[in-house]
């Protein structure tokens, strides 16, 4: 039986995953992520999405992003495409990465934003991949930090998110870091 095509338009709030098949690492090292970040970070200046939230996990990752002017297909082929060529050139391997396609599911904005950005940048604490709160903080490869300032990609619109808790971006933080901490 065939696959369903994706439900896509420009605007569309999606919270996608890609998983690595058995649960087996798609990052190994910093220059793996960085990679990831770099082509992600390609793609949303180039305006094919905007990205507001993001977590890289040794063995998955997930994306809060709205469709701009590609499909998310279109997207994604060009992200995981992309990195799985690196990631077996660097590595000296063969064949598929990622178990399956990536999921997607389509999100309304109003009120499950704010809950998928809780959800998505405490998973490294959930999984251990951090220690504590003060941790996550300085975690490099999620948009958590740069929420908080402490680190700056020009591809995730965190404006768009602080704005959500307060007009001052010092408050906001504050507000945001609060609840995060609640969930």
């Amino acid at each position: 039986m065939p696959r369903l095509a994706r439900l896509d338009a420009p605007g569309v709030l999606h919270h996608v995953m890609g998983r690595g098949i058995e649960r087996k690492k798609i990052f190994y090292s910093d220059s793996d992520r960085n990679d990831f970040i770099d082509r992600l970070s390609s793609l949303a200046i180039e305006g094919a999405m905007e990205i507001y939230a993001w977590v890289l996990m040794p063995n998955h990752f997930h994306l809060l992003c709205k469709t701009k002017k590609l499909p998310l297909a279109s997207v994604m082929r060009r992200l995981l495409t992309g990195y799985v060529v690196n990631f077996n050139r660097r590595h000296k391997r063969y064949g598929h990465l990622f178990q399956n396609r990536y999921k997607s599911i389509l999100c309304q904005q109003e009120p499950y934003l704010l809950e998928l950005v809780r959800y998505i940048h405490l998973n490294p604490l959930r999984s251990g991949v951090v220690s504590d709160l003060k941790a996550l903080d300085k975690f490099a490869y999620s948009g958590h930090a740069a929420i908080l300032g402490r680190y700056r990609h020009a591809f995730q619109d965190v404006g768009y998110v602080l704005g959500f808790f307060a007009n001052n971006p010092e408050s906001a933080r504050k507000t945001y870091s609060e609840y995060l901490q609640k969930g």
